[in-house]
């Protein structure tokens, strides 16, 4: 493929709505203190694309993901999972029912192997304390699903591989087929790319495309280049305000986005 390529996306729906949205903000606020790092945000995941969120450091993207997935609570407003409302649930509990999330950083367990990486995920998504006899490591259910993760990730060939000595781009594939482990609808990936190089780069926006049709995915990158080929609906952000939200095209040639963020180069 190309650099200059579009991978393949569906047809986008600004602020996406019916039947198939599976995570939904509405208005979300978060203050700290005297700061407002988020005023009145709202957007919508549905399955089958991928939603950019895009902007400068401290427009409150970090502060907006970790909303969407339970680590920390809105000072206002809705979120809601597969249609019901869960402003109110924890992390875990989100987990369960279908939210997925990676992280700017590596949250990998560096000495063991990818299998395990992937079996423990899978295993905490699908708890059985009433097998407390049952050996962990011989759980078929949680091995199955960590082998199918690691295998829809790229990562067939490496399942013995000790994941800390994974190159870069693997253990950033290895973070997303964990989040696949605990089977989720719904993913929110901050920052896969972040220090990849081309042809890293290159094969997970390939995974990200593969994974497009059965998930809704949001998706937080400072790589514009891959953001606008991947993304089917971006969302900017400045001072924690949504300006824009909007196709790739549509997005681009926005006066108020180049002025804020783009540049003209874009």
């Amino acid at each position: 493929m190309k650099p200059s390529e579009t991978l393949h996306r569906t047809a986008a729906v600004p602020g996406a709505g019916g039947p198939d949205v599976l995570l939904r903000g509405q208005n979300i606020s978060r203050r700290w203190g005297g700061l407002l790092a988020l005023d009145k945000v709202s957007l919508a995941l549905a399955r089958g694309s991928v939603h950019a969120v895009i902007g400068t450091n401290g427009a409150g993207k970090s502060t907006l993901i970790n909303i969407l997935s339970g680590e920390i609570e809105p000072s206002g407003g809705r979120v809601e999972l597969m249609g019901q409302d869960v402003t109110g649930w924890t992390q875990p509990r989100r987990a369960r029912a279908g939210l997925g999330r990676s992280y700017q950083r590596n949250t990998i367990y560096p000495s063991f192997s990818v299998l395990e990486n992937c079996r423990l995920a899978a295993q905490a998504s699908t708890q059985k304390p009433w097998l407390f006899w049952q050996e962990a490591q011989r759980c078929e259910a949680s091995l199955q699903a960590a082998r199918e993760a690691a295998g829809r990730s790229g990562l067939a060939p490496l399942l013995d591989r000790t994941a800390g000595l994974l190159s870069h781009g693997q253990k950033r594939q290895l973070e997303i087929a964990m989040c696949l482990a605990t089977a989720p609808d719904v993913l929110l990936l901050d920052e896969p790319l972040a220090g990849m190089g081309a042809e890293e780069t290159e094969r997970m926006l390939a995974l990200l495309a593969e994974l497009r049709p059965g998930h809704a995915i949001l998706l937080v990158e400072h790589d514009m280049d891959a953001i606008f080929r991947i993304a089917d609906c971006i969302t900017v952000m400045v001072n924690g305000c949504v300006i824009a939200t909007d196709t790739p095209q549509a997005v681009r040639s926005n006066p108020l986005v180049q002025a804020a963020y783009l540049g003209e180069e874009h």
